[in-house]
């Protein structure tokens, strides 16, 4: 019998015991749930995740954990398949733990998507609100523009004389690296590079070079694909052209920033307000897509770097009613003079959500509107409940599939006051 590799709960299940259960829905993560009897409680239903498997199907699983209210298993076989079910393109798929859905349709990933986000809103917001069918990527493979795969300079599991494995984590692993020769979500540019850069690192490796694990960066813009973190490079969104760095936040799927941006610069035009804030700007991607809409713009960014960007991307894109301010995260709010009636912002934070402080002077301020977009609707939710508890209403919720065959999306709130 395999042992397991750390302590290991053995209740409900013992290690690597098998079972049989339908599979109920899918998760905010991408794997499948189902419910099974406990042992020798035939009533009590006990929760088992399985990632790889879709609503319907009959599955036979392995146990590998439990927790206290939950058990996690692998997927051993499929015995009735999901109508939905499709092959996946990727060889390694089920291995690799960079994408979830390759196994579903790509209508059913789309569908599911906005049910996933009402189900967040109802549980973690206590809102039931019609969710927009998700606006689909208009590439479903060969969409991502950067991708960034990691290595381990020294791994005991790893023999004399084994190639380095170059790719991303294992799925169920936190330490283990599955070698990723090629990643059908990326650009057939990035792809074509991916070779090079993987034989180079394994020279470096074996020269020395590298004394501790790392992460390569490839990132395919119009000056091609670049892999040196502080170059400069350039993407092209709906007409503007924005210069950052290759390490700096971007958005990874330009071939859907069209629809994205101008949906932003919609829901904030139709606000009837005259002034926009961007309150987490970067290099000006939305104060600048939505500068036309407006009688004044300003960006608020905690990184002096990216307010230089968003000032020179201004100016070589023409645009004369966008300034942008370098503010400290206690006060970014400070300095400003649009009257608040008159203001709508947008909000774009990092994947953890907005922070307790940000939100308290995003309220003493008080917006007539707030557009938030997040690549996390659990944290967006979760900062709902304070705008409602502010007085705000949900006018809009849009999701965007920005990350085809994974459990990843944006999502574009609109709050108004009343």
């Amino acid at each position: 019998m395999t042992k397991p590799k750390r302590k290991f709960i053995d209740h409900p299940f013992p290690y690597h015991a098998e079972l049989e259960l339908e599979i109920a829905t899918l998760t905010n993560l991408g794997a499948g749930l189902g419910r099974v009897p406990l042992p020798g409680q035939p009533e009590a239903k006990w929760v088992v995740m399985v990632p790889f498997t879709l609503p319907g199907e009959r599955v036979r699983v392995r146990v590998y954990r439990n927790y206290k209210n939950y058990s996690e298993a692998d997927l051993l076989a499929v015995l009735t398949p999901s109508p939905h079910r499709v092959a996946p393109r990727c060889e390694l798929f089920g291995r690799c733990g960079g994408c979830q859905y390759q196994h579903l349709a790509y209508a059913e990933q789309l569908a599911w998507k906005s049910r996933q986000v009402e189900e967040l809103l109802r549980h973690l917001a206590g809102v039931e609100f019609a969710v927009a069918p998700t606006v689909p990527s208009p590439r479903e493979f060969g969409y991502r523009s950067k991708l960034t795969p990691h290595f381990q300079a020294w791994s005991k599991e790893r023999g004399a004389g084994e190639p380095v494995p170059i790719g991303f984590l294992k799925q169920g692993s936190r330490f283990e690296i599955v070698d990723v020769p090629k990643c059908e979500i990326a650009t057939p540019e990035i792809n074509e590079k991916l070779p090079q850069v993987r034989t180079r690192t394994r020279q470096q490796l074996a020269a020395g070079e590298y004394k501790r694990d790392a992460t390569l960066l490839l990132r395919h813009a119009q000056e091609g694909v670049i892999t040196d973190y502080d170059a400069g490079i350039h993407e092209q969104v709906d007409g503007l052209r924005l210069h950052f760095l290759a390490r700096d936040f971007f958005q990874n799927n330009p071939f859907i920033l069209p629809a994205f941006t101008r949906y932003v610069r919609e829901q904030a035009a139709g606000s009837r307000a005259c002034n926009l804030v961007d309150a987490y700007c970067g290099s000006g991607l939305f104060a600048l897509t939505c500068a036309p809409a407006f009688s004044r713009v300003a960006g608020v960014e905690i990184s002096a770097s990216s307010i230089k960007f968003a000032r020179e991307n201004a100016a070589a894109n023409g645009i004369t009613n966008a300034t942008f301010l370098a503010g400290d995260a206690s006060a970014i709010f400070t300095g400003l003079d649009f009257p608040p009636a008159e203001t709508v912002v947008v909000i774009d934070p990092p994947r953890k959500g907005c922070d307790a402080a940000f939100l308290r002077q995003l309220f003493v301020f008080g917006p007539r509107a707030v557009v938030y977009v997040s690549c996390d609707p659990a944290t967006q939710m979760r900062d709902l409940k304070d705008f409602l508890a502010a007085g705000y209403a949900l006018a809009a919720v849009q999701p965007f599939d920005l990350f085809p065959q994974t459990r990843h999306l944006e999502c574009v709130m609109t709050l108004v006051k009343p």
